[in-house]
């Protein structure tokens, strides 16, 4: 598969709290790895990365309620399910995973840094209110193509290649190169189908390589 439009490669929260033995661990999340170093050797022209940056009090922790992960709050008029404290800022489980080379990230946009809103898209946060600055970047890098993996494909994957869509970029995702949360056994199956039906081109790593 050639590229025939300028194009980015988005790592969405590759992160320690997501890894195995996390604060929200994604079953078998370092397997994404090894694909991302792959991405990474091509030859896209923007490659960017997303971190979960949550403030210690931020509202979707389930502790903060005495409620359990899963369990589903309103946070600013949207419903909100409850997750373990993760990603808290400047923490080890905020940083980048060991094993991926980072160094081939030129620019890195912050999510979930209100703690009255949960931002899962690499967009903007879950209200659509306020704009993490990524597609005002890409557009100024005059990007039309996004490629996507990372972590979660039910979450932040499916939330960012929705918005993406919606900004008009012709969105594939890596599904190989993406894990899932699955609090319901289906969750990943469903987000794929979700994606597909809105547009986004689901592909295999061996058509990009």
């Amino acid at each position: 598969m050639g590229f025939f439009m300028s194009n980015a490669l988005i790592i969405v929260d590759v992160q320690n709290d997501f890894m195995p033995g996390g604060a929200l661990p994604v079953a078998k999340g370092d397997q994404v790895i090894p694909m991302i170093n792959r991405l990474l050797q091509l030859s896209f022209d923007v490659k960017i990365a997303t971190k979960d940056w949550h403030p210690p009090d931020h509202g979707s922790f389930a502790e903060s309620y005495e409620k359990k992960t899963g369990e589903i709050v309103e946070l600013s008029g949207i419903p909100q399910i409850l997750w373990p404290k993760h990603c808290i800022q400047h923490s080890h489980g905020a940083e980048f995973a060991p094993g991926w080379d980072t160094a081939k990230i030129e620019c890195v946009f912050y999510k979930g840094t209100d703690k009255n809103v949960d931002s899962y898209s690499a967009f903007f946060d879950n209200g659509h209110l306020k704009s993490t600055g990524l597609s005002d970047y890409l557009r100024k890098k005059n990007i039309e193509e996004i490629y996507i993996a990372g972590l979660a494909t039910d979450y932040c994957v499916k939330y960012s290649v929705l918005d993406a869509l919606q900004l008009g970029f012709k969105t594939f995702v890596i599904a190989e190169a993406c894990r899932s949360v699955n609090l319901q056994p289906d969750d990943e199956a469903k987000a794929v189908e979700e994606m597909r039906k809105a547009g986004a081109h689901i592909i295999t790593l061996q058509e990009l390589t």
